[in-house]
């Protein structure tokens, strides 16, 4: 039997558009929404899915940082007094729905869990968001 489950989580978070003309190429912070839908099998002998806080602390780990692009000169000087948290590109709300989504999949695979991620939405403000669906 395919159940799925959805889960909010929100987390406040800095970053910037290295390749952005605009008020976003300055460091700045959102309070971000995540929702994330995921779709399988619940285990045969709990009937969960998958647990609602693995997907807390999968993003939450995200919580309270400054998220940069790899290639962004900010790195080396802010990593001289706090962690950077980097991605592969700007780290834009398409961007991170996109890392969300591949770390969550990553545990289910790692886990054993029959489940994936079939719709995620980051809410970069009130008005504006970025899905991936299946």
């Amino acid at each position: 039997m395919t159940v799925a489950i959805y889960k909010e989580v929100q987390i406040d978070a800095s970053h910037r558009l290295l390749h952005y003309q605009g008020k976003c190429a300055n460091l700045h912070g959102h309070r971000w929404k995540i929702e994330v839908w995921i779709e399988g099998e619940p285990d045969a002998k709990t009937g969960i899915l998958l647990d609602y806080n693995v997907i807390k602390e999968s993003i939450g780990k995200y919580d309270h940082q400054i998220i940069l692009n790899c290639d962004d000169p900010m790195v080396a000087s802010i990593e001289k007094f706090q962690h950077v948290l980097t991605t592969p590109g700007d780290p834009t709300s398409e961007l991170l729905a996109r890392i969300f989504k591949e770390d969550l999949e990553g545990i289910c695979l790692v886990q054993r869990i029959a489940a994936h991620v079939i719709k995620i939405r980051v809410w970069e403000s009130p008005n504006c968001y970025a899905e991936i669906a299946e």
